[in-house]
Order: structure tokens, then C-alpha cells, then sequence
């Protein structure tokens, strides 16, 4: 016969614990509405307890998993894990759990690609909603796989697929906010890198162009994605140009086509004011001190959270996009010009 000390509590053991009935445990753990003060009872019983719910064993006996699948479109970009991290943390306050894997996987070029396995994985589990963190190039297959389960995108524009809200930094504020600092600080030669790599940065490079359109500046753009490689060979090619020709400034989409930015201008020996977008960790190191733009991550993680249980419960968002007002935070990387 099992040991009582070695064997695995159940949600039996926790009602007694927390003195409720064994039903108003099984709703908590399936998402349902519980009061708050019933709920602490609850969950400090299930953790003195070390109680876990068998998310596998509920997918299979019930319409649905009772868990958010969350998908990250790059698990090594620290921005998205600011964003993970408080959605997650938003989701446990309320009760609920999640299930976090990356979407995309690199192919033997190193290229990135959606992991259909994984997502298989995900659906064969029933999660209750999927929320998306970051751009991944082919939503729409994304979409076909998970048919049906509630999707809240985070950190990046979900077009031409049934996405049930949409949680992100409000790109054109934050590019209008980097090209101004950069004419306050007495530049005329402004370029941007950026363009390429989806909605975002399409939509980054058009505010670009509007901003200094309204300030009767000539534009200057050089293809790049979101890859330091793609910023530091961006650079490069404006550093070709004459002297008179070559910006003084550069915005770039993100932190790290800034940094190759940087990286490029330093090799070239050349004096260059660059702003990145993110306000990444990377940002703020003092060897870096790249002037950024800040798109409050935890707040865009904790507002897609709330999208999620909002979906999650049947209802509609009370906003379909939801725009968090981004800050420039000002560093040594975007000097007056010479």
C-alpha cells in the first residue's frame, strides 16, 4: 500500500485543507469564478499541500484544457520575456494557469519557421486561449491550426486573421518621439533602418516618413529587419555615401539593429546618434546606453492577460487594439552632431 506521506495530494486533500467543497476546487482549477477570499484559502492549501493539477488528464476528459497556451515568437528577445512575465503573473492572480513554448523553430539555415509540432501539441492539449507574444510571420497558418480557440495577440499587429484583441505598444507615438529627440538635439541628416520583418516595422518606417515629411526633411531609409546583422549592414551602406550625404542620425526599428548600428558607425570611425525601440536589457547597459523607445512591456503583458480572461469567460473585448502610450528613454547614444 502507498506511503500517505509519498502519495499525491488530490483536489479532495485541498478542499478539506482549505475547508470548501471538493466542486468549488475542481471550478477554480477549470477557470471558473471563485470569491477571493475562498480562492487564497485555496491556493495556499494546494501549496502547502504541493498540489498540481493534471492539465493532460483534464484536456482529455473535457471540452478544454483549462490553460492558455501562450506562443512566443522568440524566446531569446528579453522584450518579449517582460511581456510573458507579467501576463503570466496577471493570469496566476486570477487563478489561471499557462503553457509557454516558442512558435517558431530555425530550419538548417538558421532561417525561422512556424514549429507545427509544437502547435500540435498545443492543440491536441484543448488549450482555453492561445495568446500570441510578438510577430510571427505566418499567423494565418497559426490560425488554421488552433481553429476555433480564442487568440489575444501581444507585442504586435494580428491583420487578416480572426484575433480576438490586440495588445501593443503604439508604434507610431514611439518612432514620432525617437525622430524628434534626434532634430531637437540639432540633427537634419536622419535616417532610418528599418522596413522589413512584417506589419510592425512597416508601420514604423511610415511614421518615419510622415515625421520628416512635417519637417521638410528628406527621407533616408535603408532596408533592414529586426537583426543587429541587418542594422549593421544597413549602416554600412548609408556610411557609403559622401560625407554631406551621410546622416548624422539614425532611428532605428529596434534595439538591435540599433546596436548594430553602433556597431557599424564605431568600425567606420565614424561619430553616429542612434535610437533604438524597446528599451531592451541590452539598451541599458552602460557600455551600450542606447536612448530608447520604452513600450512599457509589462503593462502591454498584464493588458493582454486581462484580454485573455475577458475571451476566456465568452465575452467580447471591451477594446479589440489596445495601444499602450510608449516614453523615450533618453542615453549617451544620441549626442548633438558635430
Amino acid at each position: 500500500m502507498e506511503d500517505g506521506a509519498s502519495r499525491r495530494p488530490t483536489i479532495r486533500d485541498v478542499a478539506a485543507a482549505a475547508g470548501v467543497s471538493k466542486s468549488l476546487v475542481s471550478l477554480l482549477y477549470a477557470g471558473g469564478s471563485v470569491g477571493p477570499e475562498r480562492r487564497e484559502r485555496i491556493l495556499a492549501a494546494a501549496d502547502r499541500l504541493g498540489f498540481r493539477p493534471n492539465l493532460t488528464a483534464r484536456a482529455l476528459s473535457s471540452a478544454d484544457g483549462g490553460f492558455t497556451g501562450v506562443l512566443v515568437a522568440d524566446l531569446h528577445n528579453s522584450v518579449f520575456a517582460e511581456v510573458v512575465d507579467a501576463a503570466r503573473a496577471e493570469l496566476a492572480r486570477h487563478g489561471r494557469s499557462a503553457l509557454l513554448t516558442s512558435a517558431m523553430m530555425p530550419d538548417p539555415d538558421g532561417v525561422p519557421h512556424l514549429d507545427e509540432r509544437a502547435l500540435a501539441v498545443f492543440h491536441d492539449l484543448r488549450p482555453r486561449s492561445i495568446l500570441v507574444v510578438g510577430s510571427i510571420p505566418d499567423l494565418a497558418a497559426l490560425t488554421e491550426i488552433i481553429a476555433g480557440t480564442p487568440l489575444v495577440v501581444a507585442s504586435a499587429v494580428g491583420e487578416h486573421v480572426p484575433v480576438a484583441a490586440t495588445v501593443r505598444s503604439d508604434d507610431a507615438a514611439g518612432i514620432r518621439l525617437a525622430v524628434e529627440h534626434l532634430l531637437e538635439q540639432g540633427h537634419r541628416r536622419i535616417a532610418h533602418i528599418g522596413g522589413r520583418g512584417g506589419v510592425v516595422a512597416e508601420r514604423r518606417l511610415e511614421t518615419y516618413l510622415a515625421v520628416v515629411a512635417e519637417h521638410g526633411i528628406e527621407p533616408l531609409v535603408a532596408p533592414a529587419d529586426f537583426t543587429e546583422r541587418a542594422g549593421y549592414t544597413a549602416t554600412r551602406e548609408l556610411l557609403e555615401a559622401d560625407g554631406r550625404d551621410r546622416p548624422t542620425g539614425i532611428v532605428a526599428v529596434n534595439d538591435l539593429a540599433a546596436v548594430g548600428a553602433l556597431a557599424a558607425a564605431s568600425g567606420a570611425g565614424v561619430a553616429m546618434a542612434v535610437t533604438g525601440y524597446d528599451d531592451s536589457q541590452v539598451a541599458r547597459l552602460p557600455q551600450v546606453g542606447l536612448t530608447s523607445v520604452d513600450p512599457r512591456n509589462a503593462e502591454i503583458g498584464a493588458a493582454a492577460a486581462g484580454c485573455v480572461i475577458e475571451v476566456e469567460g465568452g465575452a467580447a473585448p471591451q477594446q479589440p487594439e489596445t495601444l499602450i502610450a510608449p516614453r523615450l528613454v533618453v542615453r549617451t547614444s544620441t549626442p548633438s552632431p558635430r
